[in-house]
């Protein structure tokens, strides 16, 4: 593997924890009825934002709708590096089932979140694809859930023989049970479009859609400013946390300003931007950074929000090692500019 696919990696995976923290932050802060609003709008956003845009893509356009909207959930998200398995039972039922480890509650994150955030999902998306795909008739039952006790996420596409209402799109049915998995069955994404390079590019921006529709949504509910507070807290703990995976993903040693500077420099190549280096004469040294793939199509407030909140992973990051450094970022049109020097210890504070 190549430096730059090890950053490519590295940054898929930074990026998975951060929403992971950032769940768990906003679990930890706000009330239960915070998350369910927040994964609502969340998953709303990301449904309009991919779903029919990515059916021709995945090969999907032919098939019947509850089988090309299961297929579509264990493509797009294997896609993503989420394991979900496919059962049909006919043209008009089609099953899904989330396998374990789960991706959006990985590791012990899923003991922190509550039930709130699967129903604000569930209801964001999956109860929104009969109207996306013109089809009244087709709704989502779900018969088990995560954090319930329950088996896991599982459910099954159904076209009904009537037009549904509202609270018909989405069912539980907790007592059913899917189908037997049948290897062979499973969709795959055409081999032509997707390369080992490419599905790794895919999973880094799968993640990383999560931290920008996800931080875009969350100040729809409780605010920029409280969004601000709590975003830069997670980036800050999620930079601690994960240097030293990231520092080994690249074979590079932790140490000195310059040493960092060269961290960050090799990192955002996995991110396809550009970093220019400089060293002064007082041993600090400066990073330009341009491309900012985690900003792209982004603009105002939404942008300078995303940006304030996203160096502080990088701040975070360069804060876990033994030596005492100061990291500075300013924000500015086109381009980040870092300054990284020595420093005597003292309590860094966040950039906020």
């Amino acid at each position: 593997m190549t430096m730059t696919s090890a950053a490519i990696t590295a940054q898929a995976n930074l990026h998975h924890q951060y929403f992971l923290g950032l769940q768990l932050m906003v679990a930890v802060e706000e009330s239960k009825q915070v998350v369910y609003n927040w994964m609502f709008r969340l998953f709303r956003r990301q449904h309009e934002d991919k779903f029919l845009s990515s059916f021709e893509k995945l090969g999907l356009d032919q098939e019947p709708d509850a089988v090309a909207c299961a297929k579509y959930h264990v493509l797009s998200n294997g896609i993503g590096g989420v394991a979900v398995e496919y059962m049909a039972e006919s043209e008009s039922k089609a099953w899904v089932r989330f396998r374990y480890p789960r991706w959006m509650y990985a590791g012990p994150a899923i003991c922190g979140i509550p039930v709130e955030a699967s129903r604000g999902f569930l209801h964001g998306w999956y109860a929104q694809n009969g109207v996306s795909l013109n089809n009244p008739r087709l709704g989502f039952v779900c018969v088990s859930e995560d954090v319930t006790g329950q088996f896991g996420l599982c459910g099954y596409f159904k076209e009904y023989d009537h037009d549904l209402s509202e609270t018909e799109r989405l069912v539980f049915a907790p007592d059913e049970r899917p189908p037997a998995f049948v290897a062979g069955d499973q969709p795959v994404p055409p081999a032509r479009d997707w390369s080992e390079e490419r599905l790794a590019k895919a999973n880094r921006n799968y993640a990383m859609e999560y931290v920008r529709n996800g931080l875009s949504a969350l100040t729809e509910v409780i605010g920029a400013e409280r969004t601000k507070m709590l975003a830069t807290k997670a980036a800050w703990l999620t930079g601690l946390q994960n240097y030293q995976d990231m520092r080994a993903a690249l074979g590079m040693a932790e140490g000195n300003a310059r040493q960092s500077a060269e961290f960050l420099s090799q990192m955002m190549q996995g991110m396809g931007d550009a970093c220019v280096i400089d060293e002064f004469e007082d041993g600090s040294v400066s990073i330009t950074q341009t491309g900012l793939r985690i900003a792209r199509g982004l603009e105002g407030q939404t942008r300078q929000l995303l940006l304030s909140c996203w160096v502080e992973l990088w701040r975070g990051a360069i804060h876990a090692q033994r030596s005492f450094l100061d990291v500075d970022c300013k924000i500015q049109a086109d381009r980040l500019l870092w300054r990284i020097s020595s420093r005597s210890f003292r309590q860094p504070k966040l950039q906020v």
